[in-house]
């Protein structure tokens, strides 16, 4: 079993930056890919960053392209998103989410990912 616990979320005008942080525990030798997801209201959970085990591969959503930077540091068992140039569109809950399934699988597909973070609120005015 693996826990996670998410910061670093807050209130940032647009063009400013925010990193968020999730740290994980438990069985975390278990985890391989992790991902960011965000949510707004009335609309589905959307994928936008994701890492793999050994942080060697990353992809992203389109809309936070050439803006959001994942990455994960193992020795600390913590996954970063390290957001620029934030926009009002990026305003929601943001999600950090662990697999651990042992394949080398990467995406960003919400039912792909076992164990969720309990979320932080980003907003951007």
């Amino acid at each position: 079993h693996v826990q996670l616990v998410e910061s670093g979320g807050g209130s940032v005008q647009a063009g400013g930056s925010l990193r968020l942080s999730c740290v994980s525990s438990g069985y975390t030798y278990d985890t391989d890919a992790m991902a960011w997801f965000r949510q707004v209201p009335g609309k589905a959970r959307e994928g936008i960053a994701g890492i793999n085990r050994l942080g060697t591969k990353t992809i992203y959503g389109d809309s936070v392209k050439d803006r959001f930077t994942i990455s994960r540091d193992n020795d600390k068992n913590t996954v970063y998103l390290q957001m620029t140039s934030l926009k009002p569109e990026d305003t929601g809950m943001y999600y950090c989410a662990a697999r651990t399934t042992g394949s080398s699988w990467l995406g960003l597909v919400e039912g792909a990912y076992k164990y969720w973070c309990q979320g932080t609120q980003v907003t951007v005015s």
